[in-house]
């Protein structure tokens, strides 16, 4: 018999076989299945802890409050940064450079030499001025009483917020602590300026603020903040360096005389005014439909 017949009956035979069992099989008691078991249910995440205000933070912010209230005079550098969102969603950083000089109770200079043109703030107690030396222009306007008050009308009048303000004002912990929710201590460091700091956390008025303050001077190295509110959760900090207080100040410092030729301008909230043409939109917003060219009329 050929070996391509004996496959056959093999394959056949095999066939046969298969399917006898598998009737023995359906003519047998089907077995119990076995009981299926419950998914693990998650458990639910743990509540966030209730913002408290740790005795520990709350004593290293008052002493660093009370030595700045102390101070009849300071002079400070001032590093601020602030995060935007770019074109393509991921924020960049932009930051500025500012010289700052106060004599409590009205007088204060602020000179921002960096990024972008320089510009020249004064208050001398009587008259506040912002100069732009590059354009040659200058805004004038009556100086508050204090520099709390001149701050709040610059603000007012122009918009103007420098990132300092909070280490400047009479009462700084009265500023800090006004809406404070909550307090803590994060740790120990060295890492700003080569000082020793201890860092703390606390919420106020909306803000989340995480402050290096010297662990022996009690003086603010920076400060890094989050508001609440921002969907984007941008960041902004601020870092202080060159630290003197109750310098001798002369007047002369409040003012300056290169203002005296500039063109008057007043003080107004910039118009904020995209420097990227109509057409350009950031990545992956909608473009709208381009405009339908005019059809000339007919003579």
């Amino acid at each position: 018999m050929s070996r391509t017949r004996l496959r056959k009956r093999s394959t056949l035979a095999s066939a046969c076989l298969a399917l006898a069992a598998s009737f023995a099989l359906a003519q047998t008691a089907a077995p119990t299945p076995a009981p299926r078991k419950k998914p693990a249910t998650k458990a639910a995440p743990a509540p966030a802890p209730t913002p408290v205000l740790e005795p520990r933070a709350v004593e290293i912010l008052k002493a660093a409050s009370a030595k700045l209230a102390a101070a009849q005079s300071m002079s400070f550098t001032a590093l601020g940064a602030y995060e935007v969102p770019s074109l393509w969603g991921p924020p960049l950083i932009y930051g500025r450079i500012y010289e700052v000089a106060l004599q409590r109770p009205d007088k204060l200079a602020v000179i921002t030499v960096g990024d972008g043109p320089r510009t020249e703030f004064y208050d001398d107690g009587k008259v506040m001025m912002s100069f732009h030396p590059a354009e040659n222009l200058v805004a004038v306007a009556d100086a508050g009483p204090s520099i709390d008050a001149s701050l709040e009308k610059l603000y007012g009048i122009a918009g103007t917020y420098f990132p300092f303000t909070d280490v400047i004002v009479a009462d700084p912990w009265k500023d800090m602590s006004d809406g404070m929710t909550g307090a803590f201590y994060v740790s120990e460091s060295n890492l700003i300026g080569g000082v020793t700091t201890d860092v703390v956390a606390y919420e106020t008025n909306g803000v989340f603020i995480q402050m290096w303050i010297g662990k022996d001077d009690h003086l603010p190295r920076m400060a890094r903040a989050i508001f609440l509110d921002d969907p984007l959760q941008l960041r902004h900090s601020v870092q202080f360096s060159n630290w003197q207080l109750d310098p001798a100040v002369g007047p002369e410092k409040f003012t300056t005389t290169k203002a005296a030729s500039a063109d008057k301008i007043p003080f107004n909230h910039p118009k904020m005014k995209s420097d990227l043409p109509a057409d350009v939109k950031p990545v992956g917003a909608k473009r709208s439909a381009p405009k339908p060219k005019a059809t000339p009329k007919s003579q």
